[in-house]
């Protein structure tokens, strides 16, 4: 691997609490790449709480691109998370387009929701954000709910049978990402990790035990390593593996921990990694 990788992160930066960029920053840095950030928004603390305060960077983002292209910067890799506006996504979607003319991917975390329902903060305006940011996606990674939300098919709560679950993959498919995964879903009873790579052209289902304890952040840890991996010419499926173990180890470690709201302390962690 090529140490000297650099990759931007477009996603959020919470205050308070370990997710989004203060998530993967640590883990991508750890892992010898060179990781920067462009904020989409500025947060108080993590959304679960309930009551938090937001600060939209869409001006500065505008702002951004054409001071980089001026100054010559390019990325080997952009991985980006929750955004702010449709606005927004048209903007981060045309650079994005721009640096996939120069031949870097794209990996897509459709932040909006899950068990059934959006976040708090987030909106239908959310979800035709991120179907502008598939449109760009080398990979996309949405859980059930947010695939659910993309596509407009119904959530069913008791989870989906295989023909159900490969349809939702090819519709993430037809918004215009090459490789798909969908993440927490239950497929036939057992809780997995379902995709769709493009290079093989073949599907795929990863199995998993859950433990039952909710934590955010663990999406944007997920993120982190599978991009990892993927930088590192393993297969999509060795790299989603390699992921899940990740964060189910991760889970287990604090599962007893008194406030999970605050997400998971990753940088304790890192040599687990």
């Amino acid at each position: 691997m090529d140490k000297k990788q650099q990759i931007l992160l477009i996603n959020d930066i919470a205050g308070y609490g370990k997710v989004a960029t203060a998530a993967m920053l640590p883990i991508l840095s750890y892992f010898g790449y060179s990781t920067y950030s462009l904020p989409t928004l500025l947060v108080s603390n993590t959304l679960d709480y309930g009551k938090f305060n937001m600060l939209d960077t869409t001006d500065y983002i505008k702002g951004v691109f054409p001071v980089w292209k001026e100054l010559g910067f390019h990325f080997d890799a952009i991985a980006t998370g929750l955004l702010a506006s449709a606005r927004q996504a048209d903007y981060i979607s045309r650079y994005c387009k721009e640096q996939t003319a120069v031949g870097t991917p794209i990996f897509v975390d459709p932040i909006m929701g899950d068990e059934g329902k959006l976040y708090n903060g987030m909106t239908m305006d959310s979800v035709r954000s991120m179907r502008e940011m598939l449109s760009v996606a080398d990979l996309c990674y949405p859980n059930y709910t947010e695939a659910c939300l993309l596509t407009g098919r119904p959530y069913q709560p008791e989870g989906v049978d295989q023909a159900t679950a490969k349809i939702l993959l090819d519709h993430l498919r037809k918004l215009g990402a090459r490789s798909v995964l969908i993440t927490s879903i239950s497929i036939d009873g057992q809780t997995c990790v379902c995709g769709y790579n493009a290079r093989s052209k073949s599907y795929f289902t990863l199995p998993y035990t859950e433990i039952p304890v909710h934590f955010p952040g663990t999406g944007d840890i997920f993120s982190a390593v599978l991009i990892r991996y993927l930088l590192d010419s393993y297969s999509l499926e060795e790299s989603t593996q390699k992921a899940m173990n990740a964060v189910w180890k991760l889970i287990d470690l604090n599962k007893d921990n008194v406030d999970r709201n605050h997400g998971i302390p990753i940088e304790r962690y890192l040599n687990i990694l």
